[in-house]
């Protein structure tokens, strides 16, 4: 999905401060589009053809000053939200007083400086970022649902919109349940009196109670027809975040939605933020592979798992490592664990790769049966042997073991079976796989097969 570009447009009579604060601008701004006018008729002429996130404006231009383009961009049926900054050198008492009422959202301190401003723009733009969202819009009247529809549409908002809260509860049931979805709701909004045997404040207690929902997940707005005190307290404890009274202003209810909007993005990148510092406290820096901690913390429940089986152990270890660490070097032989963790985490996205200690990786694989397993694991064996990492030479010897043969075993004793197998393979010559049955180490029957060789690594570049 293409990330959301920041429309700016600057207006300054001088062609030099333009040039200045457009490249400022794109340099602070991340995916920032900079449009540049000359003066106020200009600008207003670039919104009357296409939307734009942001104005910046001079107190003086050529044409008229920035208090009289704020007001005129007030009255647009387009821009009238568009966030406007006035620059100036001095915020002085007209300024101050005359700013609210012609709609200025806010001023900078030219007498800071260039880069200043840009920092400056670049905190604006985080804060008052434009309305982008997913709305689930709970409406049983036709007329007020197509009214509302076209408010949030026209704010650039996606709106789905349903009658009835049975049918908005199916929907972000479905969505919760679904963590790869692409149609997230961003925000509820619904009314509180609804046809059907469920109202919204049933739907909101479902939400909080029975989904266990917080305000910051699933914001919700509430809509009612009525300004009863006692119905606006009902409306918070169903655990609403905020309601509009109808009938609707148009102004109000997107400066709610605006607010409810940032709660949910600022909860959404403080998720984000959460998920990948937990990949990271469990990812091998070195290989990109999952750390034994995370085998450790993880490895029994995936074992044990009814819809895994059968689940095979596979140990891998790089034939002669200590000779190549010793012959080229540890820098040498650093990077060829890391491009063995990549080939391995591309070969096996559907399994759990971890590094087990040193130049050892463990892999656990599910559902795969015997003749699967062999077939992958010689796959891997004959792609290493002519990888080349680092430009070197290497072959790995591969023990493998299965639940199929060994259910309800430990992990420890699990993957200890693995390792004796692996123990097999390297004494019977390396560069060769061995399977840990009920009977013992076996050998793996491709290491029968004609074309099988064992090449002599050279450790050299």
């Amino acid at each position: 999905m293409n990330e959301h570009k920041t429309r700016i447009i600057v207006v300054d009579g001088s062609s030099v401060t333009r040039a200045i604060l457009t490249r400022i601008l794109q340099e602070e701004v991340k995916n920032a589009e900079i449009y540049p006018c000359a003066t106020g008729e200009e600008a207003l002429t670039l919104l009357n053809h296409s939307k734009y996130d942001l104005i910046s404006t001079a107190l003086m231009l050529p044409d008229m000053d920035g208090l009289a383009l704020s007001r005129e961009v007030r009255t647009s049926k387009t821009h009238n939200y568009i966030p406007i900054i006035v620059v100036s050198g001095d915020a002085d008492s007209r300024l101050l007083r005359e700013g609210f009422e012609a709609g200025v959202t806010d001023y900078f301190d030219k007498s800071q400086g260039y880069k200043a401003f840009g920092g400056f723009v670049r905190s604006f733009v985080q804060r008052h970022s434009g309305l982008i969202g997913h709305i689930l819009f709970v409406e049983d009247s036709a007329t007020a649902a197509a009214v509302i529809t076209k408010i949030l549409e026209k704010h650039g908002l996606k709106v789905t919109q349903v009658a009835t809260a049975e049918e908005a509860l199916r929907l972000i049931v479905e969505q919760k349940g679904d963590e790869e979805t692409l149609s997230e709701y961003d925000l509820v909004i619904t009314d509180f009196i609804l046809e059907g045997e469920m109202t919204g404040g049933d739907l909101l207690h479902a939400i909080r109670a029975k989904m266990h929902m917080s305000q910051q997940e699933c914001p919700v707005l509430v809509l009612t027809s009525t300004d009863d005190q006692s119905t606006q307290v009902e409306v918070f404890h169903a655990g609403a975040n905020d309601f509009v009274a109808k009938p609707i202003v148009e102004e109000v209810m997107i400066a709610r939605v605006r607010a409810l909007l940032l709660i949910k993005h600022q909860y959404d990148a403080l998720k984000q933020q959460a998920e990948d510092m937990r990949w990271i406290a469990v990812t091998d820096s070195l290989t990109g592979v999952r750390s034994k901690r995370y085998l450790v913390d993880n490895g029994e429940a995936y074992i044990s798992n009814s819809d895994y089986q059968p689940v095979w152990g596979m140990l891998i270890d790089i034939d002669h490592f200590k000779t190549i660490n010793d012959t080229l070097g540890h820098i040498t032989g650093d990077h060829v664990l890391a491009e063995l963790g990549e080939k391995l985490n591309d070969s096996f996205p559907d399994g759990m790769v971890v590094r087990f200690g040193g130049e050892e990786f463990c892999i656990l694989l599910p559902n795969l049966n015997a003749d699967q397993m062999l077939e992958r694991a010689e796959q891997l064996r004959n792609d290493i042997a002519t990888l080349k990492p680092a430009g070197v030479d290497i072959t790995v010897s591969i023990g493998l073991a299965s639940t199929a043969d060994h259910p309800d075993e430990t992990l420890t004793r699990f993957l200890a079976m693995a390792d004796k197998a692996l123990y097999s393979a390297k004494e019977a010559g390396r560069n060769r796989i061995y399977i840990y049955t009920q009977q013992g180490s076996t050998a793996s029957p491709w290491n029968d097969d004609p074309d099988f060789s064992e090449p002599v690594p050279s450790f050299t570049h």
